[in-house]
């Protein structure tokens, strides 16, 4: 097995305040929010605001596991968590191409783990495999896993402030719902 370094903690800014994501790699909710992440960022400062992702893969999501192992991998890699950034992006842009017609059918029926990893390392410019077979990087994936259970976490997205679920926190919502939630509105 390949030794690597550990992955990247997916934490942006260094505010007082926290707030916290989980995230399915493929799910449209979950890339809905991630795509108003950057604006919250901005809108909040990053000295005021401390921004965790963490990945939560769901079973119905059939390439969930094969794609949060490769985000995480991404971390790992010399770009650290800007690369699993940018490879998040990438997915939830294309996301059709990485999940199955009603999570059972269509031509993903056919796609091995190997070929969605090249097709993550294609889109992403990103070389992926070497860190994606380290065994270290199971580490960091049983940390999201055992942070969501602790959590009670069961879908995605879910959101999380100052260490407390917000059920009614959505991806629909715009930033300055989060923001009023966060007490910077």
């Amino acid at each position: 097995m390949p030794q690597m370094r550990d992955p990247e903690p997916l934490v942006w800014g260094h505010g007082p305040a926290l707030f916290e994501i989980f995230l399915e790699p493929t799910c449209p909710f979950s890339g809905r929010a991630f795509g108003k992440l950057e604006a919250l960022m901005q809108a909040a400062g990053e000295d005021r605001l401390t921004l965790r992702l963490w990945l939560h893969s769901q079973p119905w999501h059939m390439f969930s596991g094969v794609i949060t192992r490769a985000v995480l991998a991404a971390a790992a890699g010399p770009g650290g968590k800007q690369g699993a950034w940018n490879l998040m992006a990438a997915v939830f842009a294309r996301q059709p191409e990485f999940e199955f017609e009603d999570h059972a059918r269509g031509p993903n029926m056919d796609r091995t783990p190997r070929q969605i990893l090249q097709a993550l390392e294609e889109i992403s410019g990103l070389s992926l495999t070497t860190a994606f077979d380290a065994r270290g990087l199971q580490k960091t994936i049983k940390a999201h896993t055992r942070y969501a259970r602790q959590n009670g976490i069961h879908v995605s997205p879910t959101f999380m402030v100052g260490g407390l679920v917000q059920a009614d926190l959505g991806s629909g919502d715009d930033i300055g719902r989060w923001l009023d939630a966060l007490g910077l509105g």
